[in-house]
């Protein structure tokens, strides 16, 4: 009877909603099944044999509606007609084929389909390659909810489907959720007082104007930029040595806290080396195009490792600022955007003229301590600079020096170099070779000194252009034909300043006003950081493979507005947290999670597992720890001994691991040192990407091993050490710390049964006697609380 009666309500459903959408209805079904072999990619496979099966294509109008000996895949309004209908229901020869890549059609699947020819089978543009519109402010029913357009846009998908919004949090949960999602630390014991002493109209507002000035905002803004450019601390291939990064990370983080727009942002980091005159921060900015693997000399040919870091480089503006997955067009035609291999190597054409080696240097030399490789740029701090002049002084003179002394010798016929006929005058002959040992030291001592000065590693160019080629296959060696710098066909036209356009022309492109990705791939990641999923769900994939926004109204009205405002990034997070979408209580019943298990309707407040870097930044912060110094080298925060070996070589650099001394192992996750080798293992378990590729979003998983790490981790533990301390010197009753103590850790006081279950367990812990370690149980269990380690 089951199946039975869902088809009937299916179909009911199905008949009573309005006209079938190609982009939300067929498009991810063909995607998903038929394109791969009947979509854009006309090219041949490896044997000669066509990719585009029967040469049909079913992503486009005009391909599905070709006939070919007078039967055409898709007739409009005949399904009788329609020879892809007819191979779908076939019974003896399906379409998807039975031993083919996909699945075969569901019946919902098919019922889509078919209502889609008899309508009339209408085709539309790929939703995200065409310009955001002004879309108009939808009538709701409940008119005393929303706060802005942006919820009333929220509640009318909520309101068709016959559901409610839930009321808004309480203010010890808001200001957590808002501490965590704008500063990535949680609020202290005075700013909750702060915030609910607040009874005005606008304390919401006053609070989130706090959180948005503070240091600690960039530092957690940049997290998700770093991710998304993969920066880490080394080569991440072959022997994995040392790369400094830092300048550029600290970059980020001084940008975001500028609330710098993100347009410049964009050029500053494809272009920064292109303006008339570059400013530092546009140099270290330029530094983007460096932070691609690269692997050591010796290890391949100069020429395929060239090849590597500029596929890289192209693969990661396609991620980044475009949302689309370019990387797949290396070798052939884009199985499924219309993204073909020429579109590819023409943007490849505009980061192939880096004036630079394609692989590290040797393993010797200040350089390759330092982490660095030309061209870069010198960073000494104010003392190092005074330093380095002084050295340099000193050479100067010891230099002029030998010079006089040569020119003495020579003046009064006595050799440089004495031989048997001739002997030097005494006072002369000791002093040349002093003087240059002298020289030789001060040199050793400037480049030992050297190492401790920090340098950015930037983008130049090549004074001529180099010539690109289509690589047959994506094989480095295997030549095509000669392609000049361009943008993808399918999107706006490049405007170009010369004859051979540059990256800034590039920049200037992605920034443009009718580029319809850059700004709606960036208010699509903001909106995920708050809310937990993306409107496009698949924020990393823009493209066919990606999923259909749940609310595509919203996403072009917060895309506008972003535009319109200057591309300003802490207006477009400021008008996200001040929505009743964001402050709604994430609260709800069975059936809430049964109708929405991933909350796309945004009927509630958004509850996930927090991010790593969030988890440890959290612990430190509430048991008092937590070092709070910016910027700066990273830096290398405990963990267990030896797990380095498993992955460094003998000649690696660094190829063991040593902890930086407190208090630097506990500044904040932003500044650990990440080995792409093996990344830090306090942050992986939690789901941190090794940053080897370009990382949109992260997966969330719930392992054994996560509640191990938080249980068992020494660094935790003396952590709730040093809490239990400073609680036993703190004044007041025994139940006043420890209502203090569950404030500080989860912005909430005990409940009366709460309190007592923690007084009983201060109770059981001191039954050896030893007081310490009864609070530092206490401090530990509240930690490993489940609602510790979410976002309520």
């Amino acid at each position: 009877m089951f199946p039975r009666t869902y088809i009937l309500v299916f179909l009911s459903t199905l008949l009573s909603q309005a006209e079938i959408s190609f982009n939300k209805d067929i498009r991810p079904i063909l995607s998903a099944k038929c394109i791969v072999c009947h979509g854009p990619d006309d090219g041949v496979d490896a044997k000669g044999k066509a990719n585009r099966k029967a040469g049909l294509r079913l992503d486009t109008p005009e391909g599905a509606y070709k006939k070919k000996d007078g039967i055409a895949a898709i007739v409009p309004n005949s399904l009788e007609d329609s020879e892809a209908w007819i191979r779908i229901t076939s019974k003896d020869d399906p379409m998807p084929p039975v031993d083919g890549h996909a699945k075969p059609l569901s019946f919902n699947e098919k019922e889509l389909l078919k209502k889609w020819i008899e309508e009339g089978a209408k085709y539309e543009n790929f939703w995200a390659f065409i310009p955001a519109k002004k879309q108009e402010v939808p009538t709701i029913i409940n008119l005393t909810w929303p706060l802005s357009n942006s919820d009333k846009f929220v509640l009318a998908k909520i309101e068709a489907n016959e559901k409610s919004p839930k009321e808004k949090a309480d203010n010890r949960t808001l200001i957590r959720r808002l501490s965590l999602d704008l500063t990535g630390l949680p609020p202290t014991l005075e700013e909750i007082g702060q915030f609910l002493a607040d009874t005005s109209p606008n304390a919401y507002q006053k609070l989130v104007d706090r959180l948005l000035a503070k240091p600690a905002y960039g530092e957690h803004m940049a997290k998700y930029w770093l991710d998304l450019v993969r920066v880490a601390d080394t080569n991440g291939n072959h022997h994995d040595h040392y790369r400094d990064h830092s300048p550029y990370r600290d970059w980020v983080i001084q940008a975001f806290n500028e609330n710098l727009p993100y347009d410049q942002f964009t050029k500053y980091q494809i272009a920064g080396d292109l303006y008339e005159k570059p400013t530092q921060e546009q140099l270290i900015a330029s530094g983007f195009n460096r932070l691609h693997l690269i692997i050591d000399r010796g290890t391949a040919l100069p020429e395929e490792s060239h090849f590597k870091n500029v596929v890289d480089r192209v693969s990661a503006v396609g991620t980044a600022f475009m949302g689309l997955t370019l990387g797949c067009a290396v070798c052939h035609d884009h199985k499924y955007d219309p993204i073909t291999q020429k579109d590819f190597y023409q943007m490849y054409a505009f980061f192939n003229n880096f004036d630079g080696a394609p692989e590290t240097g040797g393993r010797s030399g200040p350089d390759f301590y330092r982490g660095l490789q030309p061209p870069y740029l010198d960073l000494p701090t104010d003392e190092q600079k005074l330093k380095l002049a002084e050295l340099d002084r000193q050479i100067k003179v010891t230099q002029e020096k030998i010079t006089s002394l040569k020119q003495l010798q020579a003046a009064t016929g006595i050799p440089a170099a004495p031989d048997e006929t001739s002997k030097p005058k005494p006072d002369l002959k000791p002093q040349i070779p002093a003087a240059e040992k002298q020289i030789s030291d001060l040199k050793k001592q400037r480049s030992s000194f050297l190492r401790q000065v920090r340098g950015a590693m930037v983008m130049r160019e090549r004074s001529e252009p180099k010539k690109t080629h289509i690589r047959v296959r994506g094989n480095y060696d295997q030549i095509g034909k000669e392609v000049t710098r361009d943008t993808p066909r399918f999107l706006p036209p490049l405007k170009k300043s010369a004859e051979v356009p540059s990256r800034m022309d590039l920049a200037n492109w992605l920034v443009e006003k009718q580029n319809p990705l850059t700004a709606r791939v960036a208010v699509n990641r903001f909106w995920q950081q708050l809310l937990g999923t993306g409107i496009v769900k698949t924020s990393e994939d823009f493209g066919a493979q990606g999923m259909w926004p749940s609310h595509p109204r919203l996403l072009d009205h917060l895309t506008l507005k972003f535009v319109e405002s200057g591309w300003n990034i802490k207006k477009l997070m400021k008008d996200i947290v001040l929505t009743q979408t964001y402050q709604q209580s994430s609260a709800a019943t069975s059936i809430d999670f049964k109708d929405d298990p991933e909350n796309r309707l945004l009927a509630r407040g958004s509850r996930t597992r927090l991010d790593s870097e969030v988890i440890r930044d959290q612990l430190l912060a509430v048991t008092g720890v937590l070092n709070r110094e910016m910027g700066g080298r990273s830096v290398k925060t405990p963990q267990p001994a030896g797990i380095w070996k498993m992955v460094a070589l003998p000649s690696s650099y660094p190829n063991s691991f040593q902890a930086d001394p407190a208090p630097a192992d506990r500044r904040r996750s932003i500044y650990t040192f990440w080995k792409r080798g093996l990344a830090p293992p306090q942050m992986t378990i939690f789901d941190a990407p090794s940053r080897d590729a370009c990382i949109a979003r992260r997966e969330r998983t719930n392992t054994p091993l996560q509640a191990l790490l938080l249980m068992n981790e020494p660094e935790y533990f003396k952590a709730a050490a040093h809490k239990a301390t400073t609680l036993m010197a703190e004044e007041g009753s025994e139940d006043e710390k420890l209502i203090r103590l569950h404030e500080t850790i989860t912005t909430h006081k005990p409940s009366k049964i709460s309190l007592k279950v923690l007084k009983e367990g201060l109770t059981t812990f001191r039954e050896d006697g030893d007081d310490h370690f009864a609070w530092t149980m206490i401090v530990h269990t509240l930690l490993n609380r489940d609602s510790f380690k979410n976002k309520q």
